[in-house]
């Protein structure tokens, strides 16, 4: 049908489409404009609010407490996921952080089930981590490399385990009590401590 003709209701609908956007607009800034005063309401903005202080409260007591926890022993610091992190943080400072991270991928390769994909796994973290130039190779001895290596013949998911027994012990004698010592870990303590007077002040 042609919409050449004056009047043409083919021709309206079209101009009415054409106006549509504008409408739409319109209208989204109508229900925009509703919205901003509904949250703007003094009542609900302050449960808002408190809500949010609240959650955000815990979450900082909960760290507070964690980060004095780090200082108790190696095993309190590979707990926590923030102190993990904390601790990576400072290995690379010191251009070591392969052994945590062969520590973390061991762990993870225990939970591995599949047999196929343990096999894969122990190639990947052997090539790695382990053999000698390894491209993050970490730091134990030639005995230790050998038995790691033949264990990738039948991996089992304990086929890391003095590898990684031996990372871990060099971490905690050795990496851990400088991280204690390090600034950023005396900074997060006096956070921390400095938290926890407040809130027993408060209270």
């Amino acid at each position: 049908m042609s919409c050449w003709m004056p009047g043409c209701p083919a021709l309206s609908m079209c101009r009415g489409l054409a106006t549509l956007p504008i409408t739409c607009l319109e209208r989204a800034k109508d229900l925009k404009s509703r919205l901003g005063i509904l949250l703007h309401k003094p009542e609900l903005g302050h449960r808002i609010g408190t809500s949010s202080k609240l959650q955000l409260g815990s979450r900082r007591r909960d760290s507070s407490q964690e980060v004095l926890e780090w200082r108790e022993s190696f095993d309190q610091l590979l707990k926590s996921k923030s102190g993990v992190t904390a601790f990576h943080t400072f290995l690379k400072t010191e251009f070591s952080e392969e052994n945590l991270d062969f520590w973390l991928a061991c762990e993870d390769f225990k939970k591995t089930r599949s047999k196929t994909k343990l096999a894969s796994k122990a190639n990947r973290i052997f090539e790695e981590f382990v053999q000698s130039e390894a491209p993050r190779e970490v730091n134990i001895d030639h005995e230790t490399r050998e038995i790691t290596r033949k264990n990738l013949s039948g991996a089992t998911s304990a086929c890391f385990n003095e590898a990684q027994a031996k990372t871990r012990t060099l971490m905690e004698k050795d990496s851990y009590p400088r991280f204690l010592k390090s600034a950023s870990y005396q900074d997060m303590t006096k956070q921390a401590t400095s938290r926890g007077i407040s809130k027993r002040s408060h209270t």
